[in-house]
């Protein structure tokens, strides 16, 4: 199944299954179901899974919507897509693909990514919370103090019930890599700002997607209406199972239901197209779909 969720005016945020090419509004069935958080701490209260919990819901639902209609910029006035769930928490793995690695490293005067990718423990960092991630059409951001800001185009999945996969996204883990690459110890600066972070447009369950190492993941930036970079690489290429990532991230680490992790980028787009304001990022995941960001250059005025 391919959830998510979206705003209506008046309402608030729906919890929704898509179907094609509409929307159900599963929490027009169930008002208890108003976010698919609502509906995974359910599966984890029943020991059943989303799939399980939406097939009982379904046949109460009568309201659905076009996608089309909800794929636009956010605004309160009119009903959009937003993130497909609010993550309590947002955590990210690096250096997980060798291409990854190398080039990191060409820019690096130590060898402390090859190291990780070759090391028995992984690269993980804090990301975001709710308020610093957007869903589609909403603004990724460029740090103010920033002049060479990338996209990291990334598969990313949701945390379930004992350590389980619920579901997976597609996943921006906008990155300043000048702050990064000045000093390593600046990675927390690099990596967490307002915009840092966009994932969508939809939570696929692993029942619809059996093979997360077997998917293309592509990416193309857009600057003044022109396709300026396109990049693609397969999570086959992915260094590190996805059970390792979850057994580090939850060591000695409560991490709440519902976290999103990321597992790394394997397109590093070179310096030259570094982000800018007015840009457009698209990321798709075959099996998942599209995220489509416009890019906003922040200010240090308060």
């Amino acid at each position: 199944m391919k959830l998510l969720q979206f705003h209506l005016p008046d309402r608030g945020t729906r919890a929704g299954v898509l179907e094609g090419d509409r929307v159900v509004d599963l929490t027009e069935a169930d008002p208890d179901l108003r976010t698919t958080l609502d509906i995974l701490n359910r599966t984890v209260s029943q020991g059943r899974t989303m799939d399980e919990v939406v097939r009982e819901v379904r046949p109460r639902a009568s309201r659905t919507f076009a996608y089309a209609d909800l794929d636009a910029p956010p605004d309160l006035a009119r009903p959009h897509l937003l993130t497909p769930i609010c993550a309590p928490e947002v955590w990210g793995f690096g250096v997980t693909y060798k291409r990854s690695a190398v080039e990191r490293d060409t820019d690096s005067a130590s060898d402390i990514y090859t190291r990780v990718y070759f090391g028995q423990r992984p690269e993980v960092f804090f990301k975001a919370t709710p308020s610093r991630c957007v869903g589609p059409n909403g603004a990724i951001c460029i740090r103010s103090d920033s002049s060479l800001t990338a996209v990291e185009p990334e598969l990313a999945f949701v945390l379930g019930a004992d350590g389980q996969v619920a579901g997976y996204t597609v996943c921006n883990d906008v990155s300043a890599w000048d702050i990064e690459r000045d000093n390593p110890l600046y990675l927390p600066q690099s990596k967490v700002f307002l915009g840092c972070c966009a994932f969508g447009p939809v939570l696929v369950t692993p029942a619809d997607l059996p093979d997360p190492y077997d998917l293309r993941i592509s990416c193309r930036i857009v600057k003044r209406g022109k396709v300026a970079y396109e990049g693609e690489v397969h999570s086959s290429q992915i260094n590190r199972p996805f059970e390792q990532l979850i057994a580090c991230l939850t060591l000695d680490n409560p991490v709440p239901i519902g976290a999103a992790i990321t597992t790394g980028t394997g397109i590093m787009p070179p310096n030259d197209f570094a982000l800018a304001d007015g840009d457009r990022v698209d990321i798709e995941i075959e099996g998942i779909g599209l995220l489509s960001n416009p890019v906003k250059k922040l200010s240090n005025e308060r």
